[in-house]
């Protein structure tokens, strides 16, 4: 029988197991380059794409922000407070402050004595991300805001990568990361010595669901020396070119709109705010 079906003038029933081909709980992508007007159907929102693995782009600067409605089994507490996946304080620091225009309640790990160390195994920074924020989330019974970030270097064939933090080793600090990045980029001349940053976020809720994801990239080049003393990790020696300045020269305000991380918590931030409703978090329009 067909849905459009008209009996006495009034719209026919589905029948009893007829079943919606597209359920909400499937996650819908969304290619964020796409003209924002070109809409799908009455939602406003960008036509979804058909589901694509994310971990993998295939340009360096794709962006892209994935919207994962949950199972219906998912935790039904909206989002009110939000644990930062890291311990790290100058990471604590940077993403509260994007984070500050919601006015939400924000900790990291370092709040959280029952928090759990939750080994990075993953080989991408979606992989790591969902990893650090599902299984905090889940521990923790709260929402889970987690990120995993790097460098990569065009020379090196995107090394660092993933390994970034523990690139000399697994208790390796900034210091020595950055002396090993720079002794392997010894013979590069500077105009060989592209590279860019990536961030990969990822937001769980209680139960350990995914509820939504993004990743982004900043584009530069890597200095053979140290230049200023802001940010951390190898922000004294990754200059945005456009700008002649590293991120350990720019001020917090500057990076606060160019850093990767920032881009990727700008995508987050109206799906987060949704969610901080009662009437956003079940789906409802």
């Amino acid at each position: 029988m067909a849905l459009r079906e008209l009996r006495g003038g009034r719209r026919a029933a589905p029948p009893r197991n007829y079943r919606n081909p597209t359920p909400l709980r499937a996650p819908l992508f969304y290619d964020l380059n796409v003209d924002l007007a070109n809409t799908g159907g009455q939602s406003g929102l960008p036509k979804p794409r058909r589901p694509v693995r994310i971990e993998h782009p295939a340009r360096k600067n794709y962006s892209l922000l994935a919207l994962n409605l949950a199972p219906l089994t998912s935790d039904p507490r909206p989002l009110t407070s939000l644990v930062l996946g890291t311990a790290n304080r100058k990471k604590g620091l940077e993403l509260a402050e994007l984070l500050a225009p919601l006015g939400i309640e924000v900790r990291t790990l370092a709040d959280c004595p029952e928090a759990i160390a939750v080994a990075e195994t993953g080989d991408t920074f979606a992989a790591n991300a969902a990893l650090k924020a599902t299984l905090q989330a889940s521990h923790l019974g709260q929402w889970v805001l987690a990120d995993d970030s790097g460098l990569c270097v065009d020379a090196l064939d995107g090394r660092p990568g993933v390994y970034s933090a523990r690139y000399a080793g697994p208790e390796a600090d900034d210091a020595q990361n950055n002396r090993r990045l720079l002794e392997e980029l010894a013979d590069t001349p500077l105009d060989h010595r592209t590279a860019h940053y990536v961030c990969h976020a990822t937001l769980a809720d209680p139960s350990g669901a995914v509820r939504a994801e993004a990743e982004e990239y900043c584009h530069g080049r890597i200095l053979d020396d140290y230049h200023g003393q802001g940010g951390f990790g190898y922000d004294p020696l990754f200059e945005i070119i456009e700008y002649h300045r590293t991120f350990g020269e720019l001020s917090p305000a500057v990076k606060a709109c160019l850093s990767h991380r920032a881009r990727a918590l700008r995508k987050l931030l109206p799906e987060i705010q949704r969610l901080m409703t009662p009437r956003g978090f079940s789906g409802t329009a």
